[in-house]
């Protein structure tokens, strides 16, 4: 059966010349990007939360994207913050007949968004001034769907690199 690993991380863009922050979280695979989602300033990071993007918006957007998708494997790779890992996500994911890939704490080495994509992403962020959020969401929509299916299958080429190092150092961060 063939595995399909869906990576996800989140990052919390700062932007000026307002105080305010958006928090996106990208569901992404080999081919592309699946779904951003801005979280809602008033809404909190919880279990949830996490739960309804998983059901209402990340499952639909699985089967919008890759029809058939959901009848096979699939792999879901995030970090271990409580949200992630609470009794009511891990319910949900039994659920939807997906698997978790484990992420050992605080291991950045294992973590595609974090080495991969949200590196570029800042770069290409790095010195502008947005007026609204609509317009923050453009630029990184924008960038995010710009970017060649090469560089996100390149990002999960690096995991399964780093998933065989962090193995064959039992755990010990990767040096690059």
């Amino acid at each position: 059966m063939e595995a399909h690993v869906i990576s996800f991380f989140q990052k919390i863009f700062k932007f000026e010349p307002s105080a305010g922050k958006l928090m996106l979280t990208v569901f992404w695979d080999s081919q592309g990007p699946i779904l951003e989602h801005y979280m809602e300033k008033v809404v909190t990071v919880a279990s949830v939360n996490y739960c309804n993007v998983l059901r209402n918006e990340l499952r639909p957007a699985i089967r919008s994207k890759w029809r058939g998708r959901l009848t096979q494997c699939v792999l879901m790779l995030h970090d271990n913050v409580r949200p992630h890992t609470a009794h009511l996500n891990i319910n949900t994911i039994l659920q939807l007949n997906w698997e978790v890939l484990e992420h050992p704490a605080y291991s950045p080495d294992l973590a595609p968004s974090d080495f991969h994509l949200f590196g570029p992403l800042k770069n290409a962020l790095r010195g502008r001034r947005f007026e609204t959020d609509d317009e923050v969401k453009e630029v990184v929509h924008d960038w995010l769907r710009s970017q060649s299916q090469t560089f996100f299958s390149s990002g999960i080429k690096k995991l399964t690199d780093r998933w065989a190092k962090c193995i064959e150092k039992k755990g010990d961060y990767i040096e690059k």
